[in-house]
């Protein structure tokens, strides 16, 4: 239900964990409300870890918000190739040399790489401090500030050394979207589509009609399709909440985009890019096994190409380069690949018991042709 305040309005989600559940809430101009944030705050101690882009943007307002509070900003550099082991060690320099204790709460001001970050730090610090998440890009808003990962990258792989850790809260700002660059927000769409595709239908037909209005940030547009898609994640999650089974689902083209990802170099391409390449590669093989029509797939990928994402994988990746990555990717059980597909548009399933002639097909084909015949 959502509520009014300030003389705007907010709406509250909960994920369900028992006595872990916590709230989701989303509006515009949410960094000045104090009431949302202090009562997660179990010390006097706060940690503020963002970056050198949101830094300036914001990291003073929130000081200002948590007037009263003793506060510690941590800024680090900004960018996925920065989420590694070296970057993480400022975060406990900081905390030690400051003499933050066990009540201590963290903040994560920032996007997907500041929000991973700062929960690894907080499961670690002490072994365990209370982090809240305050996400500033859509898709850390949509999508990884929900749900407990929490990590750091690692040559070999994106994502494989982290800890499942729930924030107390995530506090959804949107008001932070209007600065965020036009590739960032394509980049967080991403997300949003793959809410549609695995669970949620008519939500696809909602985003056809809408995507002009998201790409201009219509804020009530925003608001509609952050709340879809943070629902379904978080019914995902407190379903399944550390991946041993139906939570995998939310890794829809994340095999073939960490694979992207890790052989590029981290940071080249976004992660919603690469996820919206390898969602196409996760379109073309369900399309291959005759789980979803031609016609269904190419819709899928218009809207992709609508959000102003890529549709093609890069062309200096062989099959091979692909197949070296996703031999290491965390959905990989006793050797044995797991795939994220689907049965049809609004419908995932999770699939290791595929021939491994359609998987190399998929990695050979030709992506570039597709795109210029939708």
């Amino acid at each position: 239900m959502p509520l009014r305040f300030l003389g705007g309005v907010m709406r509250t989600l909960q994920v369900d964990l028992g006595d872990r559940s916590y709230p989701i809430h989303i509006g515009s101009g949410l960094l000045a409300v104090r009431e949302l944030i202090a009562p997660h705050i179990a010390g006097q101690q706060v940690a503020i870890v963002t970056n050198e882009t949101v830094a300036p943007l914001y990291l003073q307002q929130l000081i200002d918000t948590l007037d009263g509070f003793t506060v510690l900003p941590i800024v680090l550099p900004d960018g996925e190739e920065f989420k590694n082991w070296e970057v993480l060690q400022r975060i406990f320099d900081a905390l030690l040399e400051a003499r933050h204790d066990r009540k201590t709460t963290l903040i994560a001001l920032g996007g997907g790489v500041i929000g991973d970050m700062t929960g690894f730090a907080a499961a670690s610090y002490q072994r365990g401090v209370d982090f809240i998440q305050i996400p500033t890009t859509l898709l850390s808003q949509v999508d990884s500030s929900v749900g407990g990962k929490t990590g750091i990258n690692h040559p070999l792989g994106k994502n494989m050394i982290g800890a499942f850790y729930q924030p107390k809260a995530v506090i959804i700002d949107i008001a932070t979207l209007k600065t965020l660059p036009e590739r960032e927000l394509s980049a967080g769409l991403a997300e949003v589509i793959k809410y549609g595709l695995i669970c949620d239908e008519p939500f696809l037909a909602w985003l056809e009609q809408h995507m002009a209005g998201l790409l201009a940030l219509d804020e009530a547009l925003l608001s509609e399709a952050i709340e879809r898609s943070c629902a379904a994640k978080a019914r995902v999650v407190s379903a399944d909440e550390r991946e041993g089974g139906i939570r995998a689902i939310l890794n829809l083209g994340h095999t073939f985009g960490h694979a992207i990802e890790t052989h590029q170099g981290y940071g080249v391409w976004l992660h919603g890019e690469a996820v919206s390449a390898g969602t196409v590669m996760a379109l073309e093989m369900s399309c291959q096994l005759g789980s979803i029509t031609q016609e269904q797939r190419d819709r899928a990928i218009r809207l992709l190409r609508s959000a102003r994402l890529p549709i093609t994988p890069p062309v200096d990746m062989a099959p091979a380069d692909f197949a070296r990555h996703m031999a290491v990717d965390k959905k990989v059980l006793n050797g044995k690949l797991r795939l994220v597909l689907l049965s049809a548009l609004g419908e995932a399933v999770i699939s290791g018991d595929f021939p491994r002639a359609v998987l190399d097909s998929v990695l050979a084909t030709d992506y570039q042709r597709i795109a210029a015949q939708i």
